[in-house]
């Protein structure tokens, strides 16, 4: 049997048609991971979208990192120019459940199947809030990193859209430049940048590294 080709999808082209045929300011309920990360999507989407950024990351460890991330979070929404409304929902820590979906993965390599368990973790919390909350569209800045996997996360989010039926914006915020737009607005909002994803696997494999 041939190896089959899988053709990706842009899904920065798919968000963008998604905009384009937009006539209302539609509510985003949109998960973040950092402040860093979210600048440029922030800045990319907020003159389409009222947006409500969702904290929600069981993932990080310690604890003290967690609240450094969310402190820095708020900070950059407090200061953000938004030519829409911008807004902030917090979430309990809920590491138990991080580390509940961890269980028999825990020496997978960064990149594999125990983080696309974490993407889903989030994104379904995110997008079950959004139901229940009346929003129109929920959404992930994860896709501006180079280090994540649009398609996975993008693939994540159609089924979390047929199975709960809120409307997933699909994105690939690094296109178009988008993760060096996060280092330069990092820099001029003087964000704190971390150097490892967030859980303690990824902090024990950038400590031996």
């Amino acid at each position: 049997m041939k190896n089959q080709v899988v053709t990706k999808i842009n899904y920065d082209i798919k968000m963008q048609e998604i905009i384009k045929n937009l006539d209302y300011i539609p509510k985003l309920l949109l998960h973040s991971c950092c402040a860093p990360c979210s600048s440029a999507v922030i800045e990319r989407l907020s003159k389409y979208f009222d947006i409500t950024i969702l904290y929600y990351n069981p993932n990080i460890e310690p604890y003290e990192e967690y609240e450094k991330r969310k402190q820095e979070e708020i900070k950059f929404i407090n200061e953000f120019k938004s030519d829409n409304k911008l807004d902030f929902l917090d979430s309990d820590y809920d590491n138990d459940s991080f580390h509940e979906i961890s269980k028999g993965y825990e020496d997978c390599p960064e990149g594999g199947t125990r983080c696309h368990r974490c993407y889903r973790l989030r994104m379904q919390y995110t997008a079950l809030k959004a139901r229940d909350l009346n929003y129109d569209y929920f959404g992930t800045t994860l896709t501006v990193s180079p280090y994540k996997n649009s398609q996975v996360l993008n693939e994540i989010g159609k089924l979390l859209e047929d199975e709960l039926g809120i409307k997933f914006l699909y994105s690939d915020f690094k296109k178009r430049e988008g993760y060096k737009r996060s280092i330069e607005l990092s820099k001029e909002y003087n964000l704190y940048r971390q150097n490892y994803c967030g859980c303690i696997y990824s902090k024990n494999n950038s400590i031996e590294e």
